[in-house]
């Protein structure tokens, strides 16, 4: 099953394109964004693969410009970079977190499902966009009712309550991010 969605920011200009297909053994989501962000304007494309329990495989990033980012996982949270080498400052990290899309944030919604009825804190790789720079990041996700989430991250810096579709993609992050697809 494929199917494709589109988010705007809520400040400035720019747009997001995004194929997601479920297919038998794997999700994969395609995504093309241009924005502008403090350091002035950009472009990207994303490939995230992630098996069918949502745990991040593989990322691939490419910047207009010609900078990219290659991460493969075993899903268990072990990294290595586009050139076979351990990663081992993000063990621990199942998600990924790239900093242009709201689609990151489907990522360990879907993968903790009914664990997110309580705050989970949960590590991730997280990009910045367009400098591609990867770090560890500590997040949180609840659960709240009327298909909305809270989401923290850095933890004790930053909070929003998103907005979800049933299929627990983002429809609304506020002062970010709104879904231009949306009924």
């Amino acid at each position: 099953m494929q199917r494709s969605y589109r988010w705007r920011p809520t400040e400035g200009i720019g747009l997001e394109h995004l194929i997601l297909d479920h297919r038998e053994d794997v999700i994969v989501a395609d995504g093309v964004v241009i924005g502008d962000r403090g350091d002035g304007p950009f472009g990207c494309s994303y490939r995230i693969c992630c098996d069918t329990g949502w745990r991040v495989r593989s990322l691939e990033v490419h910047t207009a410009g010609g900078r990219f980012l290659v991460l493969t996982s075993d899903g268990d949270g072990h990294w290595r970079d586009s050139d076979g080498r351990a990663l081992p400052r993000l063990d621990g990290c199942i998600d990924v977190d790239l900093a242009a899309t709201p689609f990151t944030n489907t990522l360990p919604i879907r993968r903790l499902g009914e664990a997110l009825h309580q705050r989970t804190g949960i590590a991730v790789a997280w990009v910045a966009v367009p400098s591609l720079e990867v770090r560890r990041l500590d997040q949180a996700y609840t659960r709240l009712a009327d298909g909305r989430c809270l989401y923290e991250g850095p933890i004790g810096e930053f909070q929003a309550e998103l907005e979800l579709d049933a299929d627990g993609l983002v429809l609304h992050y506020p002062s970010l991010f709104t879904r231009v697809d949306a009924p």
